[in-house]
């Protein structure tokens, strides 16, 4: 039976929340919960809390939402605290004074087989690259981003039809039991741990963009289709379609078509109430989409009131 450690706990989205779930549910003790200040959101501008400010709040946890990491004030409230562990989990990077503050360590959890995919969004990422694995990492911080030393690791495969919605769900899951054995480990003396190793091949998971995030039908079409997977359900994949004027259409369900041709990429061809787009090989046949300023919708309801110019194309890099 692992001893009872009191523990800070940092994090912001959902991902975070099924993991202070989890070590709340535990024989530790969560002393504090380190959380995003609150932001103005929607039309109204009105403040939005975090997913995991929610929780604590729920479950009468104590939160702190500092806006200065570097602040004397919260450096102050987490010394008052003394923590024995701080677990961070999809969080802003923190200074040294905060994360040596400890007195048996701070550990991150990441997303991926470290040292593969350090980085902001790396569940999108092994999505978009078309990675058959993936999986959660725990590791100690140290100075630079992702790059401590390895505490323990589990893999997950990435199935054929994978979104980041759906792997987002396994991952946490994973995430959270992993969190926890890593706690109690820590409380045993059982750890045990790899340094990363700079090799060649390094795959980064930088933050997602407009650019990044925006399809270039110059690929073949399977990888369009992990693109608009690895983006869906949010931030969603963009296209630009070059019509009566260029705009920015989302992009939310597509399927790949093999069949071969000698149409130009981007090209468009309607036909039986389906919207297809040649890609460098094989079409992607788009079955949901959003126009500018319109609804989300599949594209055989789109194709009863919209239609394409017959210069209209997709854009390609």
């Amino acid at each position: 039976m692992s001893k009872p450690l009191n523990i800070v706990f940092y994090g912001t989205p959902e991902f975070a929340t099924g993991v202070l779930k989890k070590l709340n549910e535990s024989v530790h003790n969560i002393i504090g919960v380190v959380t995003a200040p609150d932001k103005p959101a929607g039309r109204g501008r009105n403040l939005q809390q975090s997913h995991v400010k929610t929780f604590a709040q729920t479950h009468d946890l104590n939160i702190l939402q500092p806006t200065n990491l570097k602040s004397a004030e919260f450096h102050q409230e987490l010394a008052a605290l003394k923590p024995d562990v701080q677990v961070v989990v999809a969080f802003r990077m923190l200074p040294k004074e905060v994360w040596s503050l400890s007195s048996m360590g701070t550990f991150n959890l990441h997303a991926s087989l470290l040292p593969q995919y350090r980085g902001a969004a790396p569940i999108n990422w092994a999505i978009i690259n078309r990675e058959e694995k993936t999986g959660v990492t725990t590791f100690f911080i140290d100075e630079k981003i992702d790059t401590g030393a390895i505490i323990d690791q589990v893999k997950s495969n990435i199935e054929e039809q994978e979104t980041v919605g759906s792997l987002y769900g396994k991952l946490m899951e994973l995430g959270s039991n992993l969190c926890l054995k890593t706690v109690n480990d820590i409380s045993n003396g059982d750890v045990q741990t790899t340094i990363q190793k700079e090799t060649q091949g390094l795959k980064d998971a930088p933050k997602l963009t407009i650019e990044n995030t925006t399809i270039d039908f110059n690929q073949t079409a399977g990888n369009v289709d992990a693109m608009v997977r690895g983006l869906f359900p949010f931030p969603v994949a963009k296209a630009i379609l070059e019509d009566d004027k260029s705009q920015t259409v989302k992009i939310y369900q597509t399927e790949i078509l093999r069949r071969a041709h000698k149409m130009k990429p981007g090209s468009i061809v309607v036909e039986n109430g389906k919207i297809k787009v040649a890609c460098k090989t094989d079409f992607i046949e788009i079955i949901e989409l959003q126009l500018p300023n319109k609804k989300r919708m599949k594209a055989s309801d789109l194709l009863n009131g919209f239609q394409f110019s017959p210069d209209a194309r997709f854009g390609v890099a």
